[in-house]
């Protein structure tokens, strides 16, 4: 197996379809066809199914897929750590973020980041939780910060940067009513993000871990920014971070209503691959990120409240 087959097959693993992966790796289609027999021939395995629908791998081709991201992803980083212990080119990272961490969390914190190691060029990802967990596992981003899904993933290590609050808002102009006991909420109307989500998912979980039922979903939008929008408008109440809710409240465009038990929170984390040698560059935003992220505390800031 060399680089050249493996990424190949990864092309034709994420399209399905020899076509499109011919076109992503700049080969004509027979080419492809050949490598990737090759490919078979030297494992001794089937790596593919074929059907009119398409392309999709078989049993060996998924375990061959896990492996193929970790070979190339372990090469390129061995090609970076050589020429940087030479002298040679520049570190860089490559970091994913949901937008509200990015803009509240992240961009302080990568300035200073900036300012005590000026030889580490940045760049900031936005995307989705499922796309950066896919931009992990193909190596295109080094480290992600998101909310914890829950999900348990061996090729990667996870480590808590802060547990950041929820709460719950309403617009400045509704006739918005603290709620008095948990199971006043379930009778509110909420907005909130599709199933999937990872804000939908902590929305959940408030609920669950509160031990009633969740209140009716009257509108559902895929972006934070938009919900906590909605609510302004008076269209309904939601459950969000604080530091996704903190622009707004500062501003006067929602007010926060008091949460009527303990106040849930969110896990802020750190996502990257796991590896025997980290790389110089990410070892030290760890180790900063570590240091110098806090959680924002709705009792850290000037609220306005509605009650």
């Amino acid at each position: 197996m060399n680089p050249r087959q493996l990424k190949t097959f990864l092309a034709v693993a994420r399209h399905g379809n020899f076509t499109r992966a011919a076109s992503e790796a700049n080969l004509a289609q027979s080419s492809l066809s050949d490598q990737m027999q090759a490919l078979e021939e030297e494992l001794g395995v089937q790596l593919f199914e074929r059907s009119r629908q398409g392309v999709t791998l078989t049993p060996a081709g998924d375990t061959l897929k896990a492996y193929a991201e970790e070979i190339l992803a372990l090469n390129d980083e061995a090609k970076a750590a050589t020429r940087a212990a030479a002298g040679l080119g520049a570190q860089s990272l490559a970091i994913g973020t949901l937008e509200t961490i990015a803009a509240e969390k992240l961009t302080p914190f990568l300035s200073r980041f900036r300012e005590a190691h000026a030889d580490i060029g940045l760049a900031l990802k936005i995307a989705g939780s499922g796309e950066l967990q896919r931009r992990l596992e193909d190596g295109s981003i080094d480290v992600a910060f998101t909310f914890d899904r829950g999900e348990q993933d061996e090729r990667f290590v996870t480590r808590l940067v802060s547990r950041e609050p929820l709460v719950l808002i309403a617009g400045r102009n509704a006739e918005a009513v603290p709620p008095e006991s948990l199971g006043d909420l379930s009778r509110l109307p909420f907005i909130a993000t599709q199933t999937g989500c990872v804000y939908r998912r902590l929305f959940d979980t408030a609920f669950a871990d509160a031990g009633i039922a969740a209140p009716d979903i009257v509108t559902q939008a895929d972006s934070i920014r938009t919900i906590i929008r909605l609510v302004a408008s008076g269209a309904g109440y939601c459950l969000v971070p604080y530091l996704a809710a903190n622009p707004a409240v500062e501003r006067g465009d929602v007010v926060e209503l008091p949460w009527p038990g303990d106040r849930p929170t969110a896990s802020l984390i750190m996502l990257w691959r796991r590896r025997r040698v980290q790389p110089p560059a990410l070892s030290l935003l760890l180790a900063s990120a570590s240091a110098d992220l806090r959680p924002i505390r709705p009792a850290d800031a000037r609220l306005r409240r509605a009650g």
